[in-house]
This record gives structure tokens, C-alpha cells and sequence, in this order.
């Protein structure tokens, strides 16, 4: 049986990537450059210069400018019997950024998930719990009597289930598609978002699953009124919607309506309550991305490259293999570049790993890899803890009790994600992330930049009783990779 709360439904999926390896060694500078420099030019290709901008004027600094409102929050869901200490920062519930959602649509609503299991029933558990879960059902069946166009794009289950909820949404009037990521590209359709009226997104590692409101530790991100983005998540979740379709083949090239003129170079730049934001969505896997959209994995290797002091991360898995296809391959690209830049420029890394009853034990030795090489002396810092939720009283829910987060925050650069880092989510798993670099005066800063708050919200769970050096790890029930 697979290791984590994802696993439930990725360990049935054999996913066939394409393998990467590590250059002879270079004489003086080590294969660790040569890798570097390969990501540059051979393995990444970065997106040339955009078009010229048909809906969206371009500055002087070369980024895209909006006069969108573009207001954003932190959005999180903390796992029922979790207590934090008072004062700190915490992000809106999930549940209500969901339901308000839903509330303020007035034309379309477009809902991307993994999966859906929404009732107790969907996995045979009988639990009080699901009881926001089964509300979000509902509300979002009563979407299409109000008028309200409802699409939904998942994957085509890797492992059946006993979900009703495509059904009930179904006969309610919902529009549902299932992409065949296995037959297109060997993998799942990992990405989780939201959007609402093309104005409004959220975008975050939750899953249309009553376990995430209630049962799991989930980070997002949501943006009201901002159209530009929204318009350009759109042009992602229709190429899912298209390759919905049955006998659905990848186009080569995308046509030019799946373009963007939002990437890693051209970033939407935006003035808000005095917050200065640059913005743009990165996805996987490749074959699902125009030449204009950033990858997924660029836009985390662009991040740690250009952070000047510190990195923190906060992910549920970290391998630096593939973790589905057979032969398992390895796959150094986000391990090297964390390596290179604490060695090399000091960068201080804090890494945060989820552990649950359902982990993989395969990930320890890895983790203490890349703690091994912590050395004050040197001035190279990586520090690895593990987040352990507690299960309490809840052991009979499965796949639950684990912190799902997916995100990095620099001292440059917000990043929230909706894929695990292993090689598989950014070689045939479809996937997006949001970045934001953001600049304000204070106090402004700490009370309005999402940026602020995030690094916030890790020190809160770095600091937390629920975060644990792999040395003082032992023997912990709740976290399988304890010994």
C-alpha cells in the first residue's frame, strides 16, 4: 500500500516519465555546475519573449500591468484537534473562502480536482466530520437553478471509489469532464483551483474532499477580483477541458489561444492597499504547457536561484526520484539546486516534511541527506524538521491527519503550489503554482502582503510542538517514519 494521503490514489498509477541523469564530471567546477547549466539551456525551455499583449498594456520594466483590484489571502484548513498558541497567524478557513465562492458567483464557476469524495460515504466512514463537506455538495448543486454555469475537470480515477458526487452534481445540471492523464501522458491530474466569474481564483493543495475542511492541514490562495489572472488560469483549466474529450490527442503545438503573456519573464504587476505584487501562474506537466507558459519546475528553480538569505519550505513529500513509474529513476534538479545555493551562496534553507501514519519510509534517508550537510562552521545551513499532525481519536478516517501543504517562501518570492516534489508531478502530473513577489511599506507589509503573512505562517509551524528534528525523532505512532 503507498505512503501518503495523495498515495491513496497515485500509488495505482504507473507513471512512465521521461528519466534525467547527471553529466560526466567537470573538471574543477563538478557535475553539480554542469547540472546547473543544463537546466538552463537543455532540460528547461524557457518561454521567449511574449507576443505583443493583446488585453494587457506592458510597462516599462517589461511586466504586465493591471488596474485590477486584486486582493489576496492566505487560506488555510487546520485539522480539527490541532491547537496553535494564541496570536498567531492563521489563514482564512477553507471552508468559508469555498462557500463564499460559491455565494458571490453570478455567471460561471469552474472547479478542478484530483478527486472528489465529498460524504463519509465515499470511503465508508461515518463521521460528523464530513458535514462541511457534504454542505459544499450542496451548495454547488444548487449553482445551475441560480442560472450559474458549474464545470468540473478531474481525473479519471486511478482507483475506484464509492464517490457519488460527479453523479449528484450531474443530474443537478454540473458539467463534468474526466481527463485521461494516463493515457496522454502517463500520469494524473494533480492540479486543485477554483474560478469563479474569470475574476475570482483559489488556488491551494486541498481537493474537493470532506477530509480536507476537517481531517488534513491545507494551505491555499485566494485572489478576488482579478480578472487577469483568472483569464489566465482559464486558459489552463480549458486545456484540461478539451482533453476531457473522448480520443482527445495532445496538440502540437497548443494553438495560439492557450498562450500567455504572464510568465516567469512578464509577470502581471498590480497596485493594491499600497502593496506592490508581480504575479504569474507556472503548470506541468511540459506537454500540457505553450512556450510561453512557465513550467512548474523553472519557476521553483528560479525561486531558490534568486533568494538571497533564506528559503523555507513546506511540502508533504520530498524525493529526489521519480516516485511512480517503474524503475523508479532519480532525479536530483530541486535537491541540487538547494544543495548548491546553501553551498555555494550561503542561502539558509528550512525545510518542513509532512509525516503521517501513511508516509513512505523511503523518504527519511533522503531528508537526512540533505541535513547532513548542515554546518554552522561553513556557514551552510539546511534544517529539516517533520510536521506531524496528531490523530487523536480520528483513526478511523484513512488518509487523513497529515499536513498537505505545498509551498516555498523566500525573502523574494511566495510560492504556492498543488504538487508534491518528486520527479513524477513535474514530468507527467498536471500541476500549477502561483508566484508573488510583493513589496510594501510598513506596516503594510506584515498586515497586508501575503508574502509577510506566509513566512509567518511557517514560522508558526516551525516554532509549533507539532514540528520535530529528524534527531529527536524516536518512536512516534503518528508519523511511519519513526523508528
Amino acid at each position: 500500500m503507498s505512503s501518503s494521503y495523495e498515495r491513496l490514489h497515485d500509488s495505482y498509477v504507473s507513471n512512465k516519465g521521461r528519466s534525467t541523469s547527471c553529466v560526466a564530471l567537470a573538471v574543477l567546477l563538478g557535475c553539480l555546475i554542469v547540472l546547473g547549466v543544463l537546466l538552463a539551456i537543455a532540460v528547461l525551455k524557457r518561454p521567449p519573449p511574449p507576443k505583443d499583449h493583446e488585453t494587457l498594456p506592458q510597462d516599462n520594466s517589461g511586466g504586465n500591468s493591471s488596474t485590477n483590484q486584486c486582493s489576496m489571502a492566505l487560506v488555510e484548513s487546520i485539522p480539527i484537534q490541532m491547537k496553535y498558541k494564541a496570536n498567531v497567524t492563521l489563514g482564512i478557513p477553507l471552508e468559508q473562502v469555498w462557500k463564499d465562492l460559491i455565494a458571490m458567483a453570478t455567471d460561471q464557476v469552474d472547479v478542478v480536482s484530483f478527486y472528489w469524495t465529498l460524504t463519509g460515504e465515499d470511503i465508508k466512514v461515518n463521521s460528523s466530520t464530513d458535514v462541511p463537506g457534504r454542505n459544499i455538495l450542496k451548495e454547488l448543486g444548487e449553482l445551475p437553478s441560480r442560472n450559474i454555469s458549474v464545470r468540473v475537470v478531474t481525473s479519471v480515477p486511478s482507483v475506484r471509489t464509492n464517490s457519488t458526487d460527479l453523479k449528484i452534481l450531474k443530474q443537478k445540471g454540473v458539467h463534468v469532464r474526466e481527463v485521461n492523464f494516463g493515457r496522454l501522458t502517463q500520469g494524473v491530474l494533480h492540479s486543485k483551483f477554483w474560478i469563479v466569474d474569470r475574476k475570482h481564483v483559489f488556488i491551494g493543495s486541498a481537493n474537493m474532499d470532506w477530509r480536507a475542511l476537517t481531517q488534513v492541514k491545507e494551505l491555499g490562495v485566494v485572489i478576488y477580483n482579478c480578472s487577469s489572472v483568472a483569464k489566465d488560469l482559464h486558459k489552463i483549466f480549458q486545456s484540461y477541458w478539451v482533453m476531457g474529450q473522448s480520443n482527445s490527442t495532445l496538440p502540437q503545438p497548443w494553438p495560439a489561444k492557450f498562450e500567455t503573456d504572464i510568465n516567469l519573464d512578464h509577470p502581471l504587476l498590480v497596485e493594491a492597499e499600497n502593496v506592490s505584487s508581480s504575479i504569474y501562474l507556472s503548470a506541468s506537466p511540459p506537454s500540457f504547457c505553450p512556450p510561453s507558459r512557465t513550467q512548474d519546475l523553472e519557476a521553483i528553480l528560479s525561486i531558490i536561484s534568486e533568494a538571497q538569505h533564506y528559503v523555507d519550505v513546506s511540502v508533504m513529500e520530498y524525493f529526489p526520484t521519480t516516485r511512480f513509474e517503474r524503475p523508479l529513476k532519480y532525479w536530483p534538479f530541486i535537491d541540487d539546486a538547494i544543495r548548491m545555493a546553501a553551498f555555494e551562496r550561503k542561502i539558509k534553507f528550512r525545510m518542513l516534511i509532512s509525516c503521517g501514519r501513511d508516509s513512505d519510509p523511503a523518504m527519511l534517508p533522503f531528508l537526512q541527506s540533505l541535513a547532513s550537510m548542515d554546518n554552522p562552521h561553513d556557514d551552510i545551513s539546511i534544517q529539516v524538521k517533520l510536521y506531524i499532525v496528531p490523530v487523536g481519536n480520528q483513526t478511523d478516517i484513512p488518509y487523513s491527519r497529515v499536513n498537505h501543504n505545498k509551498y516555498m517562501v523566500t525573502d523574494k518570492v511566495a510560492y504556492v503550489g498543488t504538487s508534491n516534489w518528486s520527479g513524477d508531478y513535474f514530468i507527467t502530473t498536471a500541476g500549477v503554482g502561483l508566484v508573488i513577489s510583493q513589496h510594501a511599506p510598513q506596516p503594510e507589509w506584515k498586515t497586508k502582503a501575503l508574502q509577510s503573512q506566509l513566512r509567518a505562517v511557517f514560522d508558526r509551524d516551525w516554532y509549533s510542538e507539532y514540528a520535530v528534528n529528524l534527531t529527536d525523532l524516536g518512536h512516534r505512532p503518528d508519523c511511519a517514519l519513526s523508528t
